[in-house]
């Protein structure tokens, strides 16, 4: 049952018609206590709730009735609608445990969408998790592990994917989040659908709308071609957002609209153009700690966290080290053509142990380092050993990191991010410094999407 709660009589029977119709059982009333007194005795399923009860349009009433409401229940979900809607309102409503907030005048479809994710969402887990039955019920083909945390994570994703809900995926470099967005499309209603991937970090500010909202011929120097934004590429699909946490605070403001809206103009038109997409999205950075900083808007960050998914690092898991190099070894045999390829006990048990910072990633490189170098056919703990810093130094800039830590790509974006710094982004500088030619860094800079000035 769904409890509506408005002093207009207007909108309480619009709404109970409208969930009539999906199959709701609704009851409305009208005032605060007339709310509270229902609530003592009755447990709703969802609740409705206005945030204006007289003249007033702050909206100081709705989250004091909220307040209460929770003290009372405080497992109840609640979605607020209202009128006069402002976005410090809607985070100060989610702060106090609203999980939505929809404006007035609403639309049916809109509407409908949060409710039934808000409903699905709060269902009790299942208990008693295998990873033999999520494999029967949900597609993680390409996720390995049964630690329990892990468990949990994917029958959250099992259980959020056929929602529309936002996603956050968050956790260390090279823990796999961009595997679990992979998940939440494949397991959706949109798994047919495209699944488009965004690195918000390496967009330059001056092709952020370009790059995700497309552009007109001659929208700016050199928009010689129409271009198709990745936005509208994801209609009807799936968008991953990486990296979010390097946003830019100006282009923040810009994906805020299309998150909140689902509406965007192309670059270079005045026509809005709407689109039906799933956001998740994901990022390593402290978001909470960053909005705090004013380096990240609060309301983007209510806006994207509606489901918070946060990955485990490989020390968490250990027991799925293990299974994780027995599968890169598998399918290296195919890659490399050595059907024999295995490792012994000793190695498996003393990997365990092994620091990876990197995690997951570091984890692959290493295998495939060691099977690249390895004549024979069974991997020891030597074979290893000759491939990984067993006590690397501490971290500095003077410092290489520890081997398999990072690709050969991901350095060498590193030391020209850090040599376009140091030298204040001076084209010749930072190619003199690199030892390589102005056109050569001119091609990385356009390959690795890095900003910079003339």
């Amino acid at each position: 049952m769904i409890l509506i709660i408005d002093d207009d009589k207007a909108v309480r029977t619009s709404l109970a018609l409208l969930l009539k119709q999906e199959g709701f059982v609704t009851k409305g009333v009208e005032s605060p206590d007339e709310a509270l007194g229902f609530v003592e005795h009755n447990d709703p399923e969802l609740i409705l709730l206005d945030m204006n009860f007289s003249i007033q349009t702050s909206g100081e009433e709705g989250l004091a009735l909220l307040t209460k409401i929770k003290s009372i229940n405080a497992t109840v979900p609640i979605i607020l609608i209202t009128g006069w809607a402002t976005i410090s309102l809607a985070v100060e409503g989610i702060k106090l445990g609203a999980k939505d907030f929809i404006s007035k005048p609403w639309r049916n479809d809109n509407l409908l969408q949060s409710i039934h994710t808000t409903l699905q969402l709060n269902q009790s887990k299942k208990q008693s998790l295998t990873r033999k039955k999520l494999d029967q019920q949900y597609n993680f083909e390409q996720i390995v592990g049964e630690d329990p945390a892990l468990l949990n994570i994917l029958e959250t994703v099992g259980r959020i994917a056929t929602t529309n809900a936002t996603v956050l995926i968050m956790g260390e470099s090279g823990t796999g989040k961009e595997l679990i967005a992979e998940a939440v499309h494949q397991n959706s209603l949109r798994s047919s659908q495209p699944f488009v991937k965004v690195n918000l970090g390496g967009i330059p500010s001056t092709l952020f709308e370009s790059e995700l909202f497309g552009h007109k011929r001659g929208a700016f120097t050199d928009a010689r071609f129409d271009r198709m934004g990745r936005f509208e590429m994801a209609n009807q699909g799936s968008i991953f957002l990486d990296e979010i946490g390097d946003m830019e605070m100006a282009n923040q403001v810009k994906l805020l609209r299309v998150l909140q809206d689902k509406t965007f103009e192309i670059l270079g038109s005045s026509r809005t153009k709407k689109v039906d997409v799933r956001v998740v999205c994901a990022t390593n950075k402290n978001l909470e700690q960053l909005v705090s900083e004013n380096k990240f808007r609060e309301d983007l960050f209510y806006r994207i966290n509606l489901i918070t998914i946060q990955l485990p690092a490989l020390r968490e898991r250990k027991s799925d080290i293990p299974l994780l190099v027995n599968f890169f070894v598998n399918n290296l045999k195919e890659l490399y053509n050595r059907p024999n390829l295995t490792v012994d006990k000793a190695a498996l048990k003393w990997l365990k142990e092994l620091k990876l910072q990197g995690n997951i990633r570091q984890l692959k490189n290493l295998v495939e380092r060691t099977v690249l170098v390895t004549a024979n056919d069974t991997l020891t703990i030597a074979n290893f050993q000759q491939q990984a810093q067993i006590a690397p130094r501490k971290s500095s800039a003077n410092n290489l990191p520890a081997v398999g830590a990072m690709t050969l790509e991901e350095m060498e974006v590193t030391m020209i991010k850090k040599a376009m710094g140091f030298h204040s982004g001076k084209i010749s500088r930072v190619a003199k410094t690199l030892g390589i030619t102005r056109s050569a860094l001119y091609r990385r800079l356009e390959k690795y999407d890095i900003n910079y000035e003339e």
